[in-house]
Formats: C-alpha cells, sequence, structure tokens
C-alpha cells in the first residue's frame, strides 16, 4: 500500500517562533528609545535601561536565530527565502551584540555610536520579523 506525502506551504511560522521573533523588535525598539533619551537628558538610568533591553533582544533573537536554523537545515522545511531570512536575522543578532559591547563601557563614551547601532539593530529586526512571517514554510507529514 503506497501512501502519499503532501507537503504543503504556510505562510505562518511555528507559534513560538513567532514569539521570540516578534518579541525582538520592541525590546531593539526600546533601547534606541533610551539611547535616544540619555542622549538628551543625560541621566545615566537611560544608559542601564538600553542596556538592558539590548540583552532581552539579544536572548529573543538568539532563540529566533536557534529555531531559524533548524528551519535552515530541514530539507523539507526549506523554502524560497528562508536563507535571506536567516542571514538578515543573524545580522541583527551580530550588530545587536556590537552594540551591547558599546553600551558596556562608560555612558557617554558610547553614546553616538550606541545610539545609530540601536536604530540600525531596530531596523534590522523589522526586516527579519516582516521576512520571517513572510517566508512560506513546508508544513506536511514525512
Amino acid at each position: 500500500m503506497n501512501q502519499i506525502v503532501e507537503h504543503r506551504y504556510s505562510l505562518t511560522v511555528y507559534p513560538l517562533h513567532a514569539v521570540f521573533l516578534a518579541g525582538t523588535i520592541p525590546l531593539f525598539l526600546g533601547a534606541a528609545l533610551s539611547d535616544a533619551a540619555y542622549g538628551k537628558t543625560f541621566h545615566i538610568q537611560w544608559n542601564n535601561f538600553a542596556s538592558w533591553l539590548l540583552v532581552a533582544g539579544l536572548v529573543f533573537a538568539g532563540i529566533a536565530l536557534i529555531f531559524a536554523i533548524v528551519d535552515l537545515f530541514r530539507p523539507y522545511q526549506r523554502a524560497r527565502g528562508i536563507v535571506l531570512y536567516f542571514l538578515i536575522l543573524l545580522a541583527t543578532w551580530i550588530v545587536g551584540f556590537i552594540d551591547a559591547l558599546i553600551h558596556a563601557r562608560d555612558a557617554w563614551a558610547g553614546m553616538p555610536t550606541g545610539l545609530v547601532l540601536s536604530i540600525v539593530a531596530t531596523l534590522l529586526a523589522c526586516v527579519a520579523t516582516w521576512l520571517g512571517f513572510r517566508t512560506p514554510h513546508v508544513r506536511g507529514a514525512l
């Protein structure tokens, strides 16, 4: 008896993957807004907020990156656009990590660079989230 296996494309990601992927945007955005507030007020606590938000954004992006790596190496899961999504998410994590290293310096020492990197990380997180939700994933039994 032959069994036919049909793979279908779905435009949704796994729910846990979606939570961590979408969670990167408010965390990196919060870091960028905290950097902007620090640039206006010079209160050191805004820099501390940005540092903690960056760490949380890196954790969320790292977990989403693990999901993306798993999807990347599943031959039945691979679909058009998954490699681009993975690369943008990896770039988001790398920029966020460099931004966290900049924030580890003295508060004003990393000011213009930290703000710019926070904005770049936020934009990359937005693009990665858009690509992650837009990239079709193969669903079906093996």
